[in-house]
């Protein structure tokens, strides 16, 4: 690591820690091990660390005590340039929180849209070579399978600690893992949105889908909502369209929904950017109060829809979690505790929908935006 920390703090912080490795992985087998590529969260995680970190997070920042001869450089790597929320919310989060906690950083930006998976692994080549600028990096991959490889170098940079945002699902070959993943459970939150849409729309429902990427992350949202409500309820997808998170994919996709498959009475997307081209589309035919629209991740876009009328319901992200808890995981550092933190940690889902009053959305939207502002952000 290339901060340093001041004669204060020398005596009473160590930078040590652990690091976990394929040697060391899993802690615990849980079913389906074998046949997966990943490790679940539960396999990683030592025991009560999660629910710590949940803790710290929730309540009131308490300060850094040490001393650093100068401020903390962190690099991150996103696709914030694509119209979700998700990565500004967080970053605000992040930097909000760090300052909660007195610790004094300078943050650089290294912005991709999520289809952008060769500017990605130049930044993360970037990155790697100048590691003698940064203390810390933030990754956003635009896709895990694809950015793996980029993430294994930057976690083998012994000047660099790497933390993974928007995945949940440590890549078993990774080798050394990065020193954190910061996220929302993909697979937690499709069956909250199944359970909710079973319970309100019944059985033998007909519908579509605008999916994301081939991956983890539509394998969860997409494939276990699929399986959910196929399983509880007879549900019928006669169309699924690959969108690539992208604006212009909800749209396409809904577009055809609508011309060729006028039996879907319902439309899951499987992000915001999705979610937002969907409603335009319907928008433009003037279908919009006849389709039952998701979302996902309860972005600002996303709430400013459902109070519109636009988009029906979506599972709603606790959304500043994540960059809260990779503040105080920065701290857990400095302090030499990073031995006591998740492998990884999982922010809190719950559904918001076009049937709760102004109040509950209101103040659902306060909680989960808690450092990053309620309503939609200005890009």
């Amino acid at each position: 690591m290339n901060y340093k920390l001041g004669l204060i703090a020398v005596t009473a912080l160590t930078l040590s820690g652990h690091a976990f490795s394929q040697q060391s992985l899993p802690l615990r087998e849980m079913e389906g091990i074998a046949d997966r590529e990943h490790w679940l969260p539960g396999e990683v995680n030592q025991e009560g660390a999660l629910d710590a970190l949940q803790n710290a997070t929730a309540e009131d920042a308490k300060p850094f005590t040490g001393t650093l001869e100068k401020p903390l450089q962190i690099a991150l790597i996103y696709p914030s340039a694509d119209t979700s929320d998700f990565w500004a919310r967080n970053y605000l989060a992040l930097t909000k929180r760090l300052e909660q906690l007195n610790i004094e950083f300078e943050a650089t930006e290294f912005a991709s849209r999520q289809i952008e998976h060769s500017l990605q692994a130049t930044y993360a080549s970037q990155v790697d070579q100048d590691s003698d600028i940064y203390d810390f990096v933030i990754f956003g991959p635009s896709e895990l399978a694809i950015q793996g490889d980029n993430i294994e170098k930057l976690a083998k940079n012994e000047n660099l600690k790497t933390f993974v945002w928007a995945f949940h699902t440590p890549l078993k070959f990774l080798d050394p893992q990065p020193a954190g993943w910061f996220d929302f459970s993909s697979a937690y939150g499709a069956l909250k949105i199944c359970d909710y849409m079973v319970e309100r729309l019944g059985s033998d429902v007909t519908y579509a889908m605008n999916r994301g990427i081939p991956g983890i992350t539509d394998n969860q949202r997409s494939g276990d909502f699929k399986n959910c409500v196929a399983e509880k309820a007879n549900w019928n997808v006669v169309y699924e369209h690959y969108g690539e998170y992208q604006t212009e994919g909800g749209f396409e996709g809904t577009s055809l929904i609508l011309q060729s498959y006028p039996e879907a009475t319902v439309i899951h997307n499987a992000n915001t950017a999705m979610s937002m081209g969907s409603v335009e589309a319907q928008k433009a035919v003037g279908k919009e109060k006849e389709i039952f629209s998701t979302g996902w991740g309860g972005t600002g876009l996303e709430l400013e829809a459902i109070r519109n009328g636009e988009l029906d319901a979506t599972p709603m992200r606790m959304g500043d979690d994540v960059g809260a808890a990779t503040a105080e995981a920065i701290k857990a550092h400095l302090e030499g505790r990073e031995a006591e933190l998740p492998l990884v940690f999982l922010g809190r889902i719950t559904v918001a929908h076009d049937q709760m009053s102004a109040d509950e959305i209101d103040n659902l939207e306060k909680e989960a935006f808690r450092f990053s502002g309620v309503g939609a952000l200005d890009r």
